[in-house]
């Protein structure tokens, strides 16, 4: 029916403004209490002290709409008190810097209490048949949710990277609950996609507001037990592979930090300049660059995710999902050798090009110049030649005969000012 496609749209416009209009609000909170992020380290990559409790717009935003939209339920109850305590632990933990491993205990509590009150991964579907995990599956459940809802803080690097990044999993999500006629589903991640892209515009670089741990733990938690009601126990053959491929990068992120600081005799939680999106920094690329290159992989690995769907590609899916994820692979990775060149670069048009004509003659030999001329109807370098100069002023210098005495000067000839005007163009 129409109506469960208006009614998520309608939820999403909800959420996105609701988040829109409480962020002003929440940015002024966050300097009244000291939420502020002042870059003292060379580990961080803005220059001036930006607030970092936005992710109380965020919850705001899903929380109120859920509410007006979505019935009473066991899943939003999950969503709504332990996201609570993770927004009341990540406000605290922005002002006066918790401890993290006090942080991670209270993830593991905020976990169990999602199993405790049905969010437990209990079987997978494999082959076209169940698979019971038995006594695994509590302790596999709790791994999931405390490991993306750190996975998403993990990633939060860069302006606008882990709520975009939310973004768009929400939307993969989205698509994937709706091809199995999830509908609570889809409108539950309708409702987050809003309240990310309604925070997004004051997150986006260069930022005005940070989403802090208060927006990163929520959104990550939030994502967890979406998946497991969603996505987990859906009838698919591979049905665990759908949420690992729709959050690959935030978890690759974070288990590739982990091991990495582990190898080096660190702690886990301690921070460095090893993510992904550091490594795009020091490589040359800008902020915007690098956040572009992650949408555009997050994006990539949620159309993978939709093409496992059988609902919508029944025997082929397993071809067809390999098969872009291979060509997006490929491509990706040309992108990535192209953007490494600083000449190449600026040519492929992912970047802000100030290319002005002189630098593109520089780069020219002299049978191209004269090519582009003869194609263009133009001269690439219009300044004169040494030997011309003389020559036109000697020309100059000459009267015309019956005017040695008194010279008028050439007016200027129409045709060539036209000529030159349209050159110009």
């Amino acid at each position: 029916m129409l109506i469960d496609f208006i009614y998520p749209i309608v939820a999403t416009v909800c959420a996105f403004l609701l988040a829109y209009v409480a962020t002003p609000a929440v940015r002024v909170l966050a300097f009244r209490i000291g939420a502020v992020d002042v870059p003292l380290d060379g580990r961080r990559i803005h220059k001036k002290p930006i607030p970092r409790i936005g992710g109380v717009a965020i919850y705001f935003g899903f929380t109120v709409t859920t509410m007006l939209f979505c019935d009473f339920s066991r899943e939003l109850v999950t969503i709504w008190l332990g996201g609570l305590a993770l927004v009341i632990i990540g406000i605290i933990d922005d002002v006066v810097r918790l401890n993290a491993w006090l942080k991670f205990a209270v993830q593991l509590a905020v976990a169990g209490f999602a199993v405790w009150n049905g969010c437990l991964i209990d079987h997978v579907s494999l082959g076209g048949g169940y698979v019971s995990l038995g006594v695994f599956s509590i302790p596999l459940s709790v791994l999931w949710i405390a490991g993306l809802t750190n996975a998403i803080n993990f990633i939060d690097g860069l302006d606008g990277l882990a709520c975009g990044v939310s973004a768009i999993s929400s939307l993969s999500l989205l698509v994937v609950v709706l091809l199995h006629g999830e509908i609570v589903s889809t409108v539950l991640c309708a409702i987050m996609l809003g309240a990310c892209l309604g925070f997004l515009p004051f997150n986006s670089n260069p930022a005005r507001i940070f989403m802090g741990d208060t927006g990163a733990l929520f959104l990550g938690y939030s994502f967890a037990v979406l998946s497991v009601h969603g996505v987990f126990k859906l009838h698919a053959v591979l049905s665990f592979i759908v949420p690992l491929t729709i959050f690959a990068l935030p978890l690759f992120d974070m288990i590739f930090a982990i091991v990495r600081r582990l190898c080096a005799g660190k702690s886990p939680f301690s921070a460095d300049r090893g993510h992904i999106h550091h490594r795009l920094i020091d490589m040359g690329f800008t902020q915007k660059e690098s956040v572009k290159i992650l949408y555009a992989l997050c994006a990539i690995l949620g159309l993978v995710a939709v093409f496992c769907t059988e609902t919508m590609f029944d025997d082929q899916r397993v071809i067809k999902s390999v098969a872009i994820a291979g060509i997006a692979v490929a491509l990706f990775v040309i992108n990535l050798l192209i953007m490494k060149n600083p000449e190449s670069r600026r040519h492929s048009g992912l970047t802000e090009d100030d290319m002005t004509t002189e630098d593109y003659i520089q780069e020219l030999t002299p049978e191209q110049a004269r090519k582009i001329e003869i194609h263009n109807g133009g001269v690439l370098n219009p300044a004169p030649s040494d030997e011309a100069g003389i020559q036109d002023g000697n020309e100059q210098k000459l009267p015309k005969s019956g005017d040695s005495e008194n010279p008028v000067p050439e007016k200027p000839d129409p045709s060539a000012g036209a000529e030159s005007e349209t050159d110009r163009h």
